[in-house]
């Protein structure tokens, strides 16, 4: 009986042992740079058709610079996206007094977006090509790309984008993801309304062709934010990288990605 009794003990020690050894290995794992143990809930190791998208750092993801659902204490219906760009949030309204909100960066150009708009075109891995007014203005800058940057994971629109219109005409606006990670809740030199990529997946399939856009005034943003709130961030310089990451081979591609570079932020 006792010698059952010390195998029994020694069984549960040894089992102890071995999880405790196995808790270790997995606080330690790795993925893209970001430990298991610290990967955020909603932000983690993302597979989206061809295309895997790592995990998101969670030094990114602090206070309201996460996607969560809240109760909404705006004016608008269900149905429709309210773009904060002071205090750098979307807000996808819902049923019930709630709305998912999401964290954005906003370039200068998304500064400019003062009037209501409509979600008339979408679209997954969208490919960009700077505008000619781009190309006029800083073509040291926007030159290289000039034939453009394929969808893909070094792409400046991200995973997808939403082209905004107005009274049937393409105002140049969208809403899409990004690779420039820490350009989420501050304001950049250039570009429109960005989103996390995870986060712009997440938002995508909710949002039909047909949905309006409406952006608070800032007034309406300290009222309902908060004046610390509505004044949020901090205006970021550009990151531009070499042409040759873009139009290079695939593993230049993956390493633009990886490393969070984006075409000078430009994304019209």
């Amino acid at each position: 009986m006792q010698m059952t009794t010390h195998l029994s003990a020694l069984r549960s020690a040894v089992l102890g042992t071995a999880l405790a050894l196995l808790a270790a290995c997995a606080s330690q794992e790795v993925i893209d740079d970001v430990p298991v143990v610290e990967v955020v809930e909603g932000y983690g190791f993302l597979e989206d058709g061809e295309y895997t998208l790592p995990p998101v750092p969670a030094e990114y993801l602090q206070g309201v610079n996460q996607r969560t659902v809240v109760a909404y204490n705006g004016p608008e219906s269900a149905g429709t996206i309210v773009v904060d760009i002071h205090a750098k949030l979307l807000y996808f309204v819902e049923e019930d007094g709630q709305a998912r909100r999401y964290p954005i960066a906003v370039g200068r150009q998304g500064l400019s977006l003062n009037r209501p708009t409509v979600i008339q075109l979408k679209r997954e891995w969208p490919g960009w090509t700077p505008t000619q007014n781009m190309l006029r203005t800083q073509p040291e800058v926007y030159g290289p790309f000039a034939r453009g940057v394929e969808g893909g994971l070094a792409s400046p629109l991200g995973a997808r984008a939403l082209y905004l219109f107005r009274n049937g005409r393409d105002t140049h606006f969208r809403i899409h993801g990004t690779n420039d990670l820490p350009s989420i809740g501050n304001s950049g030199s250039a570009g429109c309304i960005r989103m996390f990529n995870h986060d712009i997946i997440d938002l995508y399939p909710r949002v039909p062709n047909g949905t309006d856009v409406v952006i608070r005034s800032y007034e309406d943003s300290v009222e309902l934010e908060g004046e610390a709130l509505a004044n949020r961030g901090v205006i970021l310089q550009p990151n531009i990288i070499d042409p040759d990451l873009i139009y290079g081979t695939d593993d230049d591609e993956d390493a633009a990605a990886d490393d969070d570079l984006v075409v000078a932020d430009a994304d019209t």
